[in-house]
């Protein structure tokens, strides 16, 4: 089309020229036109990047060995390697030691006849291993409200908070977990629906589901001191913390790394296990260096690696639910709780009438 539209403007331009000028000018144009046109060739239509021995998937002890297909007969020169636009690497081999999960970007900086060429490709990062597999013993069951429908339990020393869901229902309150006594309560406005929380320099924050909107409250008194939105994750789930990083889950198989200073998405990671992706990650808990993420609808918590997003371990926590009041509004497992014993986590679940301290085995 843009060849059509040049080629009809300068046909108008030419009209008052006699004809023989007019015919030489029109064909030089021509070529200098189509000339210049092929300056901007596509680099993908003279390269490709190929991979020794490709697979559908890789891990992080893959070493990738490359080379550039020159498509076209052009002499490349140098060539340089980069993966997500991590530091350039020369030579034909790549070593994926330190690449997260999920679909990443191969990038080939490329210099043939003289000029300089980038190229790209993907490529998919399954975890190295197989998930550790555990299972649970029940050490104390606590009462717990069954009108709660959890979404966010974290700890601050031996008083354990915890953020409800559903509109016209969320809160978020402090409890004593031992009692079932909820100490004070703040309700979210009725078009609010309550999900994760975690705790950070004396700060509370609190996402909504679809809304769009976080709070942040004074740890001591609950007072609401300010709001923050998400920016490019789906939705608001699970949140938890590193002491410095928060973490949030959107609902999907990524865990976005937020700046605990203004909040905003700075990345994110994608959960996978050697097999396949992990999507529905709910409320999060950080334990001892890792992620343990509830899968919504899923007995189950995963134990993420926070800088790969590989799933390490897989804690089965089936038939916890079935020690809990069987009643018409009983849900899912929701709600993980860490308070510094060793392989020991507080657990309960969506309107379940118990709170669960469980020993976390190894199988």
């Amino acid at each position: 089309f843009k060849h059509q539209l040049l080629l009809v403007i300068l046909r108008k331009n030419l009209e008052p020229m006699k004809p023989t000028l007019k015919f030489l000018t029109f064909t030089f144009l021509v070529v200098l036109f189509m000339a210049c046109d092929n300056s901007t060739e596509n680099a993908n239509d003279l390269f490709s990047i190929e991979i020794k021995d490709e697979k559908t998937t890789f891990t992080q002890k893959d070493v990738l060995s490359l080379s550039i297909s020159s498509k076209k007969g052009k002499t490349v020169e140098k060539v340089a390697y980069s993966l997500d636009n991590a530091e350039k690497s020369s030579g034909n081999s790549l070593s994926l030691a330190n690449a997260k999960m999920g679909t990443r970007t191969l990038k080939a900086y490329i210099t043939a006849d003289s000029k300089n060429y980038e190229i790209s490709k993907t490529i998919k990062l399954v975890a190295s291993e197989t998930p550790k597999l555990y299972t649970y013993k029940i050490l104390e069951a606590y009462p717990h409200d069954m009108k709660a429908y959890t979404q966010g339990l974290e700890f601050e020393n031996d008083t354990l908070y915890e953020s409800t869901g559903q509109r016209g229902r969320s809160s978020l309150r402090k409890t004593d977990y031992k009692t079932g006594n909820v100490l004070q309560k703040v309700d979210l406005e009725n078009q609010y629906f309550g999900e994760g929380i975690t705790i950070l320099n004396n700060k509370i924050y609190q996402l909504t589901w679809q809304e769009n909107t976080g709070f942040i409250y004074n740890l001591n008194t609950l007072e609401k001191t300010g709001t923050f939105v998400y920016d490019r994750s789906k939705e608001g789930w699970g949140l938890c913390n590193n002491g410095t990083t928060i973490f949030k889950s959107d609902g999907t198989e990524k865990i976005w790394t937020l700046n605990s200073n203004t909040l905003a998405e700075e990345d994110y990671i994608e959960i996978y296990t050697h097999k396949s992706v992990i999507d529905n990650v709910n409320e999060l808990e950080w334990v001892e260096g890792k992620i343990y993420a509830n899968v919504y609808q899923k007995d189950a918590v995963a134990i993420v690696n926070p800088q790969s997003g590989a799933v390490e371990g897989v804690i089965n926590l089936k038939g916890l639910q079935d020690e809990v009041t069987q009643h018409t509004t009983l849900d899912v497992l929701n709600g993980i709780a860490y308070k510094g014993e060793p392989n020991i986590l507080y657990v309960t679940g969506k309107n379940w009438d118990k709170l669960f301290k469980i020993e976390i085995i190894e199988k």
